[in-house]
């Protein structure tokens, strides 16, 4: 009879012990599935930054090379060799900027020009490449069913942490995810390293901004303990 109860107290146990860690499973998916991106700052409140005072323009960077210090994203760029910048740009003239012609590239310490990757370079890093090029039914006419080029979850994050707009209005501030691939520089890759924009023009296309160079030098003194995730795979 003692062993019986014994028995019937264990499954009890058991399966409290498991419901109890489902729960906390959920809720850890909840509280990600909830997780938002930092809320955008002047750009003159971040660690590396560049103003051009007689165009009251400011452009500041912020980049992710830790993984849980970006878990917002609903996938992990940085352990596929990509490295999340934010770049974030504040307009305090009194003409609004439009960034319909602009480039913001990754300069290398070793000068490697990395433009920003699109959707697709992304999607291509993350999933096989099969699943974008379609399947192929054995039919008499071959005919393929062509799947989403890009993962649903790659289209998400860019409409909620890139750029929302190509307008920078004036006496405001604007910023978003830029994802560069670093797989294959030099360990660590911001070490000497910087953000270079150019080909930001007023809205009326009458004056055309000068260049920004913003040193990752300048974010890496800021934050000493920051990892380096190169990935050379």
């Amino acid at each position: 009879m003692n062993s019986h109860r014994y028995e019937s107290t264990q499954a009890i146990v058991s399966q409290t012990l498991r419901v109890i860690a489902t729960t906390c499973i959920l809720a850890v998916y909840a509280v990600a599935a909830t997780h938002k991106a930092p809320p955008v700052k002047p750009a003159n409140q971040y660690a590396a930054f560049d103003t051009h005072p007689a165009e009251h323009v400011t452009i500041g960077i912020d980049p992710c090379n830790d993984p849980d210090k970006c878990s917002f994203f609903r996938l992990p760029y940085v352990q596929h060799g990509f490295i999340p910048v934010r770049v974030v740009i504040t307009n305090d003239g009194d003409t609004a900027l439009t960034l319909n012609d602009v480039r913001i590239q990754f300069i290398s310490a070793a000068n490697d020009k990395i433009p920003a990757a699109d959707l697709d370079e992304i999607n291509r890093r993350l999933f096989n490449l099969k699943k974008s090029m379609g399947t192929h039914l054995p039919l008499p006419i071959p005919i393929t069913i062509h799947h989403p080029a890009v993962d649903k979850k790659i289209t998400e994050d860019d409409a909620d942490f890139g750029f929302q707009s190509t307008t920078v209005n004036a006496h405001s501030t604007l910023g978003g995810y830029l994802f560069y691939d670093v797989r294959g520089l030099d360990d660590p890759p911001l070490k000497g390293a910087q953000i270079y924009v150019k080909m930001i023009y007023t809205l009326d296309r009458k004056h055309e901004l000068f260049p920004f160079t913003i040193p990752f030098d300048k974010w890496l003194a800021a934050n000493p303990s920051a990892k380096s995730t190169n990935q050379k795979n």
